[in-house]
Protein backbone atom coordinates (compact mmCIF):
# COMPACT_ATOMS: atom_id res chain seq x y z
CA UNK A 1 0.00 0.00 0.00
CA UNK A 2 2.80 2.25 0.98
CA UNK A 3 4.58 1.41 -2.15
CA UNK A 4 1.70 2.33 -4.36
CA UNK A 5 1.88 5.85 -2.79
CA UNK A 6 5.56 6.38 -3.13
CA UNK A 7 6.23 5.10 -6.94
CA UNK A 8 4.05 7.79 -8.17
CA UNK A 9 5.91 10.84 -6.14
CA UNK A 10 9.41 8.97 -7.13
CA UNK A 11 8.28 9.04 -10.57
CA UNK A 12 6.77 12.69 -10.46
CA UNK A 13 10.43 13.62 -8.94
CA UNK A 14 12.47 11.61 -11.52
CA UNK A 15 10.81 13.34 -14.22
CA UNK A 16 11.21 17.17 -12.76
CA UNK A 17 14.89 16.47 -12.27
CA UNK A 18 15.08 16.02 -16.28
CA UNK A 19 15.17 19.46 -17.19
CA UNK A 20 17.69 20.34 -14.29
CA UNK A 21 20.17 17.26 -15.51
CA UNK A 22 20.08 18.77 -19.00
CA UNK A 23 21.29 21.97 -17.88
CA UNK A 24 23.95 20.48 -15.53
CA UNK A 25 25.66 18.64 -18.83
CA UNK A 26 24.87 22.23 -21.00
CA UNK A 27 22.86 19.68 -23.99
CA UNK A 28 21.06 21.94 -26.28
CA UNK A 29 17.40 22.37 -26.24
CA UNK A 30 16.17 23.34 -29.82
CA UNK A 31 12.47 25.32 -28.60
CA UNK A 32 14.95 27.54 -25.81
CA UNK A 33 17.07 28.34 -28.76
CA UNK A 34 14.40 29.36 -31.41
CA UNK A 35 12.75 31.02 -28.27
CA UNK A 36 15.52 32.79 -27.83
CA UNK A 37 16.13 33.83 -31.39
CA UNK A 38 13.00 34.93 -31.79
CA UNK A 39 12.70 37.00 -28.80
CA UNK A 40 16.19 39.06 -29.94
CA UNK A 41 15.01 39.38 -33.65
CA UNK A 42 11.75 41.28 -31.96
CA UNK A 43 14.27 43.25 -29.87
CA UNK A 44 16.28 44.30 -32.75
CA UNK A 45 13.52 44.82 -35.09
CA UNK A 46 11.75 47.30 -32.29
CA UNK A 47 15.21 48.92 -31.77
CA UNK A 48 15.51 49.60 -35.49
CA UNK A 49 11.67 51.08 -35.83
CA UNK A 50 12.64 53.21 -32.70
CA UNK A 51 16.13 54.23 -34.19
CA UNK A 52 14.05 55.41 -37.34
CA UNK A 53 15.72 52.93 -39.63
CA UNK A 54 13.90 50.97 -42.30
CA UNK A 55 13.39 47.41 -42.88
CA UNK A 56 15.77 46.83 -45.34
CA UNK A 57 18.59 48.14 -43.58
CA UNK A 58 17.87 46.42 -40.16
CA UNK A 59 18.15 43.42 -42.44
CA UNK A 60 21.42 44.35 -43.76
CA UNK A 61 22.93 45.50 -40.51
CA UNK A 62 21.88 42.43 -38.63
CA UNK A 63 22.26 39.61 -41.17
CA UNK A 64 22.34 36.65 -38.66
CA UNK A 65 18.45 37.01 -37.36
CA UNK A 66 15.80 35.94 -38.47
CA UNK A 67 13.64 38.59 -40.68
CA UNK A 68 10.60 37.35 -39.78
CA UNK A 69 11.16 38.20 -36.11
CA UNK A 70 12.64 41.61 -37.10
CA UNK A 71 9.97 42.15 -39.27
CA UNK A 72 7.60 41.24 -36.11
CA UNK A 73 9.15 43.66 -33.75
CA UNK A 74 9.35 46.22 -36.21
CA UNK A 75 5.61 46.22 -36.90
CA UNK A 76 4.56 45.90 -33.00
CA UNK A 77 7.47 49.36 -32.67
CA UNK A 78 5.90 50.82 -35.08
CA UNK A 79 1.98 50.66 -34.07
CA UNK A 80 2.92 51.45 -30.64
CA UNK A 81 4.77 55.07 -31.71
CA UNK A 82 2.05 55.38 -34.03
CA UNK A 83 -0.68 54.84 -31.24
CA UNK A 84 1.40 57.25 -28.33
CA UNK A 85 2.64 59.69 -30.94
CA UNK A 86 6.11 59.06 -30.41
CA UNK A 87 9.06 60.64 -32.13
CA UNK A 88 12.37 58.64 -33.23
CA UNK A 89 14.93 58.70 -31.75
CA UNK A 90 17.95 58.48 -33.78
CA UNK A 91 21.51 56.54 -33.15
CA UNK A 92 24.52 58.78 -31.68
CA UNK A 93 26.95 56.34 -32.77
CA UNK A 94 28.50 56.30 -36.45
CA UNK A 95 27.55 52.94 -37.92
CA UNK A 96 31.13 50.81 -38.44
CA UNK A 97 30.46 50.57 -41.95
CA UNK A 98 28.91 54.09 -43.13
CA UNK A 99 31.63 56.43 -44.83
CA UNK A 100 34.00 58.14 -42.66
CA UNK A 101 33.83 61.89 -42.41
CA UNK A 102 36.95 64.27 -44.09
CA UNK A 103 37.19 65.44 -40.71
CA UNK A 104 37.76 62.14 -39.32
CA UNK A 105 40.41 60.96 -41.26
CA UNK A 106 44.08 61.04 -40.95
CA UNK A 107 45.91 63.79 -42.57
CA UNK A 108 47.65 62.03 -45.30
CA UNK A 109 44.51 60.57 -45.72
CA UNK A 110 42.71 63.69 -46.55
CA UNK A 111 44.86 65.32 -48.07
CA UNK A 112 45.67 62.27 -50.76
CA UNK A 113 41.60 62.34 -51.82
CA UNK A 114 41.61 66.26 -51.97
CA UNK A 115 44.26 65.78 -54.53
CA UNK A 116 42.54 63.13 -56.16
CA UNK A 117 39.43 64.88 -56.16
CA UNK A 118 41.24 67.93 -58.02
CA UNK A 119 42.67 66.08 -60.88
CA UNK A 120 39.90 64.60 -61.50
CA UNK A 121 37.77 67.53 -61.57
CA UNK A 122 40.00 69.56 -63.73
CA UNK A 123 39.70 67.41 -67.28
CA UNK A 124 36.09 67.89 -66.95
CA UNK A 125 36.03 71.50 -66.82
CA UNK A 126 38.43 71.48 -69.77
CA UNK A 127 36.16 69.76 -71.64
CA UNK A 128 33.31 72.18 -71.38
CA UNK A 129 35.31 75.20 -71.92
CA UNK A 130 36.99 73.79 -75.30
CA UNK A 131 33.35 72.74 -76.08
CA UNK A 132 31.74 76.06 -78.53
CA UNK A 133 28.91 77.12 -77.82
CA UNK A 134 25.65 76.97 -80.57
CA UNK A 135 24.64 79.84 -81.75
CA UNK A 136 20.88 80.21 -82.18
Amino acid sequence: MLAQRVTPLLLLLSLSACEQLSNALDLPDPQKTAALAEAEGKAIGGACRHAGRSLEDCYALNAKAQKAAIFAGWREMNDYMTQNNLPTVPSQVAHPQAPTPAAAMPAAVAASATADAGTAAAPAEDRTAKRPRAVP
